[in-house]
């Protein structure tokens, strides 16, 4: 029987950026473990301190070792990742867990299901060891996701042991943020000055938890306008997205469709893989997708999305940024304002990472910078315009 394997000490070192990320890996392949642990080694921030084969031997190392990520994946023996993840958000409340698995149908649900189990974020392994670029842009991915969700427990951990260096916790309080006042400089949230006819909607990492928290409350009353979103996922995650999204917030939410026309009221979600972006066509408006290069090594990205949609909606367009990693939404949020538009952004104490809402907050380009209960409300006040336009 394997034992669990800590391979390094509990102290935290510090790297010039900051303090070091400490990960576990789970994965029942001997030769995975070995290849991510390689793969991280160029890495100072990211310090591969623990491995298990399983379930039940990751389960006995959080109670061992602290680690600030867990990545998991989901086939293995005795105990799979879906039934390990509560127990190690148990045992481990202070560890965020990524999810890694090849890209499958049935593992893209499973990933889905992860994230509403308490997951931060999840990556589709490559299919093949031989595709060296495939196999590059993994470990690029994964190696951005555990900096973007590990450095802030890394810090807090390094805190925490300097006050007690004989104590190691595994039930830490969560992280006091300071309140950032990113809003106007008289403190008041400002809405649209025009009626707004379409939403768009960018998002990442922790990006489907905060979509169905934002469109379930939106959609408790009807909605008028078209909604796009952006969110970064890939190929077969895109259309279980929707489905979820369209039973639990009780909207009509899709993939969008190439050269389908826009109905008001939908949801359309950027396929995985694809650029979504908006044409005019006659009097109507229509899909197109293109998959073009990446832009921020995302496809979908949402700049291609916000300046499409910039073009056509001008000043009626409200574009909303979410949780994520990166900037991707900067340049397209910056494109809408110049067209006239509207931005707000998810702040940071309820974003998962404050990437993407804090890249367009801190360029100063939001109306809002509010918390995620927040955001629903604030697009019904902003399309009320809509019913009393022309009055």
């Amino acid at each position: 029987m394997d034992k669990p394997s800590p391979i390094a000490s509990a102290a935290r070192a510090t790297s010039a950026s900051g303090p070091v990320i400490h990960v576990m890996l789970v994965d029942d392949s001997a030769i995975v473990r070995g290849m991510m642990t390689r793969a991280f080694q160029d890495e100072p921030l990211i310090k591969v301190v623990a491995t298990a084969s399983d379930g039940e031997m990751a389960l006995r190392v959080v109670t061992q070792q602290s680690v600030d990520i867990i990545i998991l994946d989901i086939e293995m023996p005795r105990m799979d990742g879906i039934t390990a993840l509560p127990e190690l958000l148990r045992l481990s409340p202070q560890s965020r867990v990524i999810m890694a698995s090849t890209l499958t149908e049935r593992n893209a649900e499973i990933s889905l299901k992860a994230l509403s189990l308490g997951a931060s974020d999840y990556v589709p392994k490559p299919s093949s060891t031989k595709e060296p670029d495939a196999a590059a842009n993994f470990y690029r991915e994964l190696k951005q996701k555990i900096i973007a969700l590990g450095s802030k427990q890394a810090k807090h951990m390094a805190a925490s042991r300097a006050q007690t260096p004989s104590a190691v916790s595994l039930s830490l309080p969560p992280v006091v943020k300071p309140k950032i006042d990113l809003r106007t400089p008289d403190g008041q949230i400002q809405y649209p000055d025009h009626p707004i006819q379409a939403i768009a909607i960018a998002s990442s990492t922790g990006g489907p938890q905060a979509l169905l928290s934002v469109l379930k409350a939106l959609y408790q009353t009807p909605v008028k306008v078209p909604v796009f979103i952006t969110q970064h996922m890939p190929e077969k995650f895109t259309a279980l997205l929707a489905q979820h999204l369209s039973q639990d917030a009780q909207c009509d939410c899709n993939e969008a469709v190439h050269g389908e026309m826009i109905s008001a009221g939908k949801v359309y979600l950027a396929p995985g893989n694809f650029h979504m972006c908006l044409q005019p066509a006659s009097s109507a408006v229509q899909v197109v997708l293109n998959q073009e290069a990446p832009v921020n090594f995302c496809r979908p990205s949402a700049d291609p999305m916000l300046m499409s949609l910039a073009n056509i909606y001008q000043r009626q367009l409200l574009v909303v940024v979410l949780t994520g990693m990166g900037h991707d939404g900067l340049a397209g949020a910056r494109y809408a304002i110049e067209k006239g538009g509207a931005v707000i952004a998810q702040d940071e104490e309820t974003s998962v990472v404050w990437g993407m809402p804090g890249a367009v907050a801190q360029a100063g380009l939001c109306k809002a910078v509010l918390p995620l209960p927040d955001i629903a409300p604030y697009i019904i006040r902003a399309l009320e315009r809509v019913n009393h336009a022309g009055r």
